[in-house]
């Protein structure tokens, strides 16, 4: 070792020098260029070379250096152009960077340079002639290296200099490269080469092979397929996988994580392993992906876990809806018994009321004061039965059914699953999908409810069905006989005052940008919304002329013209025009005609 001395620094991307090795290096950098210009009027220069550890840095810091370098002669500096200059470097000695030097114009640093006197022995010249010889063999194995090089490498001297000058020679990359340049100790060093050159060997030989066993089987018209052959012989040799092979091992990993039944979890290797011998471009082949898709994406073994405390259910019904009590005693008698008994088979609650009176909110809240994830689907103009058992996987387009679908969307085999509009379910030519509810909505045989696209059975006895329908004369008496009605009566004015007041008014404040500041509505006007320009026994034609003032509102806000308005019996015709509904008791005579 010597004392600290403070060299400047050259940073190279791709390239790692060694001593007694010469090198050509292109400079573009204008801090290198600065350090050339200072070193240019000096005779035979030193500085220090140091390979980045990140090449896409364009200014680095010593920070960003690998912290062992090797001192260069600069033999000679070209300009190539404009804005790069080509360096002609001879290493010397290696280096350790200390810390930063003083100069700031260009990179410097403090650096103790390690000076290595070998002294020869036996067992260091044999272990110089091993790697020579390795090295010579390799030459020959590699059509893409010339003949004269096994000669230099003959006429190599020196323990180290075998050592440095072949891991120069070597087709590896920075990091391996520096590893070698940091290995201090030379018997190590040649141990290091030799492991790599005998792996590169091997790598060699069975290119060669491969090459001539490919070259044996295909033709000189077919280049692209024997590129590609000799790429799979090349990566099975080194233990690496194609994006193929990735892929299954994936699907494989997926399957097993999936926790399928036994039944499904045969089919699915079944249909793995049929996957692996068909070729990427076969129609099957889409297919097939598809449906194993869907089976690892199912929640097979995935529940969560309810939370039934009956006060706070109480308290979620009561804060989503107004009213409704038997509705929600029922509900409440239906949580208390699961919450006793958590095996529960059925009922399956049939929510029957006109349009408007809360049947799918009733549900979203009962998954609420459960903590069950919520799926809903819309059976309204479904004809065809593949919509609940799913299509059978004859054509490309098949898919399962929407029960199937809404579970794999919820992400859970327990959710609570709304079925809205069951009293719309249709009939033609294309199946009966109400006789295909039967199997859905029946305790007894949902456990293993068979999907046509799956073609194995998914357990839905964990799943909370909840229907709604309108009317209870449209829907066929065996599917009725499967469910228990509750009905939700129309509200009465009373009701729809409360209601309005209560969620209506601050829902619609919110959803036009306004707030209560700037609009007021004064229980006289509501009323007279509700008793003029409404009638059904639901709320949505309410919420929609309760939106209606609330965007007349946020009109007058946004132009500038109000920022308050009160709404009265005596305004309520400016924002909502004329009176839409009579009262027909006014209409009535004392006598006829």
């Amino acid at each position: 070792m010597t004392e600290p001395v403070e060299i400047g620094i050259l940073p190279v991307r791709n390239t790692v020098l060694f001593p007694d090795v010469t090198v050509p290096i292109l400079v573009g950098r204008e801090r290198s260029k600065r350090l050339i210009e200072a070193l240019s009027g000096q005779e035979s220069p030193l500085l220090g070379v140091i390979a980045q550890r990140v090449p896409e840095q364009d200014e680095p810091g010593l920070e960003q250096l690998y912290g062992l370098g090797v001192t260069g002669r600069l033999l000679k500096v070209s300009k190539v152009n404009d804005d790069n200059l080509q360096l002609v470097i001879q290493g010397e000695n290696r280096f350790r960077v200390l810390g930063p030097g003083k100069t700031e114009s260009y990179l410097t640093a403090s650096v103790e340079v390690i000076e290595q006197k070998i002294e020869s022995n036996f067992e260091l010249d044999a272990l110089a002639r091993s790697v020579k010889a390795l090295a010579v063999s390799l030459i020959d194995l590699r059509s893409d290296l010339p003949n004269e090089l096994a000669t230099m490498v003959q006429g190599i001297t020196g323990p180290g200099r075998v050592a440095d000058m072949i891991t120069f020679g070597m087709n590896l990359g920075v990091p391996e490269k520096q590893a070698f340049l940091e290995t201090l100790d030379v018997k190590e060093r040649l141990e290091k080469v030799a492991e790599s050159l005998s792996k590169e060997i091997e790598i060699a030989r069975v290119t060669r092979d491969i090459k001539e066993q490919v070259q044996g089987a295909v033709g000189k018209s077919q280049r692209e397929y024997f590129l590609r052959e000799q790429m799979k012989a090349i990566q099975k040799e080194l233990g690496e996988e194609d994006e193929r092979t990735v892929e299954f091992n994936d699907l494989q990993k997926a399957i097993e994580e999936a926790k399928m039944p036994p039944e499904a979890l045969k089919e699915a290797n079944q249909e793995l392993e049929r996957l692996r011998k068909l070729p990427p471009h076969a129609a099957e082949y889409s297919m097939l992906r598809t449906y194993l898709d869907w089976l690892v994406e199912l929640p097979w073994s995935v529940s969560t876990e309810d939370h039934i405390d009956i006060a706070e259910a109480r308290r979620v019904l009561d804060e989503d809806h107004y009213d409704l009590d038997k509705v929600k005693e029922r509900i409440i008698e239906f949580l208390a018994v699961r919450k006793l008994k958590s095996d529960l088979k059925g009922p399956i609650l049939c929510f029957v009321g006109p349009p408007g009176t809360g049947k799918t909110s009733l549900g979203k809240s009962i998954a609420r004061a459960l903590g069950r994830k919520f799926a809903r689907v819309s059976l309204g103009g479904i004809r065809d039965e593949a919509e609940i058992r799913g299509h059978r996987r004859t054509y490309v387009g098949s898919l399962p059914g929407r029960i199937i679908q809404g579970l794999r969307k919820a992400g859970s085999n327990n959710p609570l699953f709304i079925l809205d509009e069951i009293d719309k379910v249709g009939t033609d030519f294309r199946g009966d999908p109400s006789s295909a509810l039967l199997e859905v909505l029946d305790p007894e045989q949902n456990f293993s409810f068979s999907d046509h696209y799956l073609g194995v059975p998914f357990d839905l006895s964990k799943v909370l069905f909840i229907t709604t329908a309108n009317v209870l004369h449209t829907i066929p008496p065996p599917l009725r006989d499967r469910m228990e009605v509750l009905e939700l009566p129309g509200y009465t004015s009373d009701d729809k005052l409360q209601i309005a007041r209560r969620f209506v008014l601050p829902k619609q404040l919110a959803e036009n940008g306004i707030s209560e500041e700037n609009l007021t509505i004064c229980d006289a006007a509501l009323g007279m919304v509700i008793h003029d320009y409404t009638r059904e026994a639901g709320l949505r034609n309410l919420e929609r002329e309760i939106g209606t003032v609330c965007r007349k509102v946020a009109r007058k806000v946004a132009e500038g013209t109000a920022t308050q308005v009160n709404v009265d019996e005596s305004t309520v015709h400016e924002h909502l025009g004329p009176q839409k509904f009579y009262s027909e008791i006014s209409e009535r005579t004392d006598q006829p005609g």
